[in-house]
């Protein structure tokens, strides 16, 4: 008998180490408290239910998913010895924190006289396997995507059929997890939901993608990044996917947009890269200047983007959006994180920690690479000249504001034309318009003149 240790693969099909595993396989979900601390009720309420599924996936087809709560580099060996087990397989985490408990895990594992196997799963193309011509990690995303676009990709594998029948603890609530009750309205978990997504988007969506995915009220996105995160769906599954719409693409036009969405894909493996080959980018800026940047961090002001009272409607929608359904739409994540960084003067980890906090589908890489992206601080970032204006983008990628309607209800009924120009209104106008939504907390052309000056400071380039 082997194990197979799930943790961000809560799957049964197209899952590498259960695949790799020989004989009766053990499926074997930990949960440890070392990460648990990082976690949030969103996140942990979607992976409880995926783990529902996936329980149950196991005991329709006579085996079970074997759940502890402990330190895996205890748990782990001890399970092994009681039940004879010679291996332990898992998938690769490219975390500095999961990396850390990957090697004590294994450590105990191999002190024990038990084999372990690493598997790539979560990614296409592992860290290390796409480098410049001089065996350097990419730091440029367009020059990463070409190489990435053209590598061949695995298939996706098939479930595996000798599944142990050993019964561990039962699923935790979040209440026996610490964890209260999210205020969101968490999405549908599980490989059903994932494969379901899938397929409707691949159907038709992904045809639009290059001209729709913009379009914030439309939302149309594939929404399959919860999926990817907690593994409900292998990577491999949904290129395939991506491969079969493009074979069906009616013309060039909707061929591009599959390579678009799959350019996403690549985008979401290049921030991995660079987590994994800089994993202290969690807490440090990747990008050095010459001197310290310095981030007003107004508290008020922090306050008033975290509750989304800034008087921005765009931006203003995304948190509550954010708050109601832990998801955002990557347009808007990236002007809410333009704002915080550049028109609040407020360092990109204040944004970081509300990213983590609420959204279903936080991954570190990506919420990462994304935020200092938008800072000016990170791999292939924003130039720090180029500010988001908010006004612009709303009135660009919400036109009627219907997205802003949506989540800003104080605004519904009010004329697009005003929403849009809200900054620009008197109080009295905005009184009369919507007397219970907030005058703008900032001025963007003031702030806009800050931060270029800010920046140039950091980069030494300021008489001052």
């Amino acid at each position: 008998m082997e194990i197979h240790w799930h943790r961000s693969d809560l799957r049964a099909t197209d899952n590498t180490g259960l695949v790799a595993a020989e004989g009766e396989v053990m499926p074997v979900f930990v949960f440890d408290d070392g990460v648990l601390r990082y976690g949030s009720p969103p996140r942990v309420a979607f992976m409880l239910d995926a783990l529902a599924e996936l329980r149950e996936w196991y005991r329709e087809r006579g085996g079970d998913l074997y759940v502890a709560r402990g330190d895996p580099s205890a748990v782990l060996p001890e399970l092994a010895a009681d039940h004879g087990v010679e291996a332990v397989h898992y998938a690769a985490d490219h975390s500095g924190l999961a990396r850390e408990r990957d090697r004590a895990v294994t450590a105990a594992l191999e002190d024990a006289g038990v084999a372990v196997h690493e598997h790539s799963d979560r990614l296409l193309h592992e860290p290390g396997s796409i480098l410049t011509n001089d065996g350097d990690p990419y730091q440029v995303y367009t020059y990463f995507w070409k190489k990435w676009r053209d590598r061949e990709k695995a298939d996706p594998h098939d479930a595996p059929s000798a599944i142990a029948d050993v019964s561990g603890e039962e699923l935790p609530t979040l209440e026996d997890l610490g964890f209260e009750e999210p205020d969101a309205d968490v999405p549908a978990a599980g490989m059903d939901a994932a494969r379901d997504r899938l397929e409707s988007f691949c159907d038709g969506p992904i045809f639009e993608y290059a001209d729709a995915r913009d379009d914030v009220a439309e939302g149309a996105t594939s929404r399959l990044s919860a999926h990817l995160r907690w593994g409900t769906v292998g990577v491999r599954e949904v290129y395939a996917a991506t491969e079969a719409a493009m074979a069906d693409a009616p013309d060039d036009e909707a061929r591009e947009s599959v390579e678009e969405f799959q350019s996403q894909l690549a985008w979401r493996e290049f921030y991995h890269h660079v987590l994994h080959f800089s994993p202290e980018v969690v807490t440090e800026n990747f990008k050095s200047y010459e001197n310290p940047i310095e981030w007003r961090n107004d508290p008020d002001e922090i306050a008033a983007w975290t509750a989304g009272e800034t008087g921005y409607p765009i931006v203003d929608a995304g948190m509550r959006q954010l708050r109601e359904e832990g998801f955002m739409h990557n347009r808007v994540r990236m002007i809410v994180a333009s704002f915080l960084t550049k028109d609040l003067l407020a360092d990109w980890r204040h944004g970081y920690a509300q990213f983590r906090e609420h959204l279903v589908d936080h991954d570190t890489a990506n919420d990462n690479g994304g935020w200092q992206w938008a800072a000016s601080t990170g791999t292939d970032a924003q130039p720090y000249f180029r500010i988001f204006n908010p006004m612009t983008q709303g009135e660009r990628y919400d036109p009627d504001a219907e997205y802003v309607a949506r989540y800003v209800p104080e605004l519904r009924g009010v004329d697009p034309e005003t929403v849009h120009s809200w900054h620009e209104l008197d109080d009295e106008t905005r009184e009369a318009a919507a007397p219970d939504y907030p005058a703008p907390v900032v001025d963007h052309s003031e702030r806009r003149e800050e931060a270029l000056a800010m920046f140039e400071r950091a980069r030494g380039d300021s008489e001052e």
